[in-house]
């Protein structure tokens, strides 16, 4: 069942829907990240891992998250034990995004919790959660909306688009992504 959004109030069109907190928040974060994490090598995951607690992810047991991987508000992210965000995988996370136990997502990978009320005039912000279930594989350069969640064990192919959600154990592929194969 897809989520559903949460629309914020902005007076206009070019007016930010964010608190003074969570610009400053943001602003901070875009450059520490690649300052702090952002060369550093495999090896320093658990350094990677404390810079993400600092700015509020939540962090069970002992993911990974590559240096290279772009994360957007931290806060909004939560990181289960062995999960994986790879090279260059991006989090846009203004809303929720989980990502449970052994779940992978894969380098260029694109987990989008935002999009925008085209009905309005004022194109206000539009935010979903996205839940990744255990071990499930999202392919490379793979793009999922707000909204989706993905069963334990899906796999979803590389370069598809998740528009819906993927129930546990299926195989999905292509634009928008359908079924290949069942579990």
């Amino acid at each position: 069942m897809k989520a559903k959004l949460t629309t914020y109030q902005q007076k206009d069109a070019y007016s930010s829907p964010w608190t003074v907190r969570r610009k400053l928040g943001i602003f901070l974060w875009e450059y520490v990240w690649p300052l702090a994490c952002g060369w550093t090598p495999k090896p320093f995951n658990g350094w990677r891992l404390i810079v993400l607690k600092l700015f509020g992810a939540t962090i069970h047991g002992r993911p990974f998250v590559h240096g290279r991987a772009r994360i957007q508000q931290p806060w909004n992210l939560t990181l289960h034990d062995r999960a994986c965000l790879g090279d260059r995988s991006n989090a846009y996370c203004l809303g929720k995004i989980v990502l449970h136990e052994r779940c992978t997502i894969a380098q260029e990978a694109y987990l989008c919790t935002g999009t925008h009320d085209f009905q309005h005039p004022h194109l206000p912000l539009q935010t979903a959660p996205i839940v990744v279930e255990a071990g499930a594989f999202v392919g490379a350069r793979a793009f999922i909306l707000p909204g989706v969640t993905l069963g334990a064990h899906c796999v979803v192919g590389a370069v598809s688009v998740v528009t819906k959600d993927v129930p546990p154990g299926v195989r999905v592929a292509g634009n928008p992504a359908r079924v290949i194969s069942k579990a």
